[in-house]
């Protein structure tokens, strides 16, 4: 599930030196490790929102909970675009609570509040955040995790924040300076390490792609095991991120890396969509008619001036203190990444945020057999309509329009 690659594999700028301190106290801001606040993203306007950008008029919660998959980082940006001035940080809960502002600075009426995920929930899913905790009004989901659970806990995905998922397989150039793709590991028998119970490996390996005996499920989240192999081993990692903190940051290793993207070579599922419990999908539906589209805009004004909500994803993570390594230089090549990629991007047309129903479907195909196999039958009848519902959308917001 989405979890197995979200956790510890984005503890990747520790350096032989700082593993030793891995999960010890990063330098705290000046708000103090209780809380304290930060600049604005956006400027906030004076005066009554639109009826278009009224939140409070729509019905939405007075705050809006808002449960990600990790610590703050660039690929979240988009959404922390939306807090307005001096959003107040809860280093306890590892949470930031501010005015949820549209384009422009725009008070929608109600609050945002953003929580990390990952260590913050103890590595637990989001999917049992939503149910475990009935204020949390949206969380991030992968479509593997919605297909695994469709039947136990099933949830409705509204917006596609990612276009792309930036998980890889990556490796060293100089080792292996005629691979290109996955397919050419395969060809090998080189390790690949990886989170066990990651669903992308389970479908490399039962469609051939890579040989069963060649995958190592013991990776933990640092390069200590690749870098002791000098590189001969492949690894699972993310585009925006250890290409540059591996390279840059990591003492150990200071070298370029290849990859390819996992959505490259076959298993393209929707990372981080924005989705709601599917028993609240029709008490919201007012509130995400108008809400949805100001996600929309968020994530294209982010990527278009990331700068301000980069300066406050980088505190935050100075004040949550948990041991999160996140620096300007990965925050800035992530970005730079996930528009060189599309890993943020336009679906099948010129809308953001958008779900392809073939694409879902050959997801629930790869799938269904997996989970069957492993015992967690999915629901019966799956189809593309209940996992994603793109009614809520403005098809005219989009990167480039």
């Amino acid at each position: 599930m989405t979890r197995s690659r979200r956790r510890p594999a984005r503890l990747v700028a520790l350096t032989a030196t700082a593993t030793a301190l891995a999960l010890t106290a990063a330098a705290c801001g000046s708000g103090g490790s209780d809380g304290g606040s930060t600049g604005a993203a956006a400027p906030s306007a004076a005066g009554a929102a639109p009826a278009a950008l009224d939140l409070k008029a729509a019905g939405c919660p007075s705050t809006i909970v808002l449960q990600t998959d990790w610590n703050p980082e660039s690929e979240h940006g988009g959404q922390y675009q939306l807090l307005g001035p001096n959003p107040k940080i809860d280093a306890g809960k590892k949470s930031v609570t501010g005015e949820l502002t549209a384009h422009g600075g725009v008070d929608t009426g109600v609050k945002l509040e953003i929580r990390a995920g990952g260590p913050a929930i103890g590595f637990q899913t989001v999917t049992s955040q939503l149910y475990k905790d009935s204020g949390i009004t949206l969380g991030y989901l992968g479509t593997d995790e919605q297909i695994a659970l469709s039947k136990t806990q099933p949830t409705v995905a509204v917006l596609a924040g990612l276009e792309k998922s930036p998980q890889v397989i990556q490796w060293s150039p100089d080792k292996h300076p005629d691979w290109k793709t996955i397919a050419d590991i395969g060809r090998t028998d080189t390790k690949v390490l990886y989170f066990q119970g990651a669903s992308y490996m389970d479908y490399f390996t039962g469609s051939g792609i890579l040989k069963k005996g060649q995958v190592d499920g013991s990776y933990d989240g640092t390069p200590t095991n690749f870098v002791a192999s000098g590189g001969a081993d492949a690894v699972q990692g993310f585009a925006t991120s250890e290409p540059y903190t591996w390279s840059h940051e990591v003492r150990s290793w200071d070298k370029p890396l290849k990859y390819q993207l996992i959505a490259d070579a076959g298993f393209n599922f929707y990372q981080q969509a924005i989705g709601v419990r599917k028993d609240k999908l029709d008490a919201l539906k007012p509130c995400l008619s108008k809400l949805v589209p100001i996600m929309q805009q968020g994530i294209v004004d982010f990527m278009a001036a990331p700068a301000a909500t980069n300066k406050l994803i980088l505190d935050l993570v100075d004040k949550y203190n948990n041991g999160w390594v996140y620096s300007q230089g990965v925050a800035d090549y992530a970005v730079q990444t996930m528009k060189s990629l599309g890993i943020v991007g336009n679906g099948a047309d010129s809308t953001l945020g958008d779900f392809e129903d073939a694409r879902l479907q050959k997801l629930i195909e790869i799938l269904d057999p997996i989970y069957q196999s492993q015992g967690k039958p999915i629901l019966s009848g799956l189809k593309p309509a209940n996992l994603v519902d793109n009614s809520f959308l403005d098809t005219k917001i989009g990167l480039g329009t």
